[in-house]
């Protein structure tokens, strides 16, 4: 496909849109289910089940998200008591944020909610071009992360 063709498609809108509608659906389902968390939560307790005991940067770093975002995510969760926040030896004003086990109950229990929206989102597709298409997306990830500052 000739490049210009390939800008016209618009696929980077078409990757945001697919998220932004993923994420809408995440947080009608979350709410009209009563779990006492957000999507965007999720997403940090994921980080943590991924690997515990993590810097808040480094927390944003594995969730593209802010620091004023990640922080306040953490204080809702520490309120929660799903996280715990402790102060780093060496520094002051860092902290390292560990999932409790209550996070991980409720983790486990908003999972299989964010898995049914996985395979309603890959329905009807056969699982040879999924492969493909996450091969791909995966290519355009390590094609950009070398042009994004994150630091673990």
């Amino acid at each position: 496909m000739e490049q210009l063709e390939l800008l016209k498609s618009r696929i980077g809108m078409k990757l945001v849109r697919i998220g932004k509608m993923t994420r809408a659906i995440a947080v009608q389902r979350f709410t009209a289910l009563g779990y006492e968390i957000t999507p965007e939560q999720m997403t940090v307790l994921a980080a943590l089940i991924d690997h515990d005991g993590l810097y808040q940067r480094q927390i944003g770093a594995l969730t593209l998200k802010d620091r004023p975002n990640i922080t306040r995510i953490i204080k809702i969760l520490e309120k929660m008591k799903l996280v715990t926040k402790t102060p780093d030896v060496n520094k002051r004003k860092v902290y390292k944020i560990a999932i409790t086990d209550e996070g991980r109950k409720v983790f486990d229990k908003v999972i299989p909610t964010a898995l049914e929206l996985w395979q309603r989102t890959i329905e009807g597709v056969p699982e040879d071009e999924l492969l493909i298409t996450l091969k791909v997306l995966q290519k355009f990830k390590e094609n950009l992360e070398s042009e994004l500052n994150i630091q673990l």
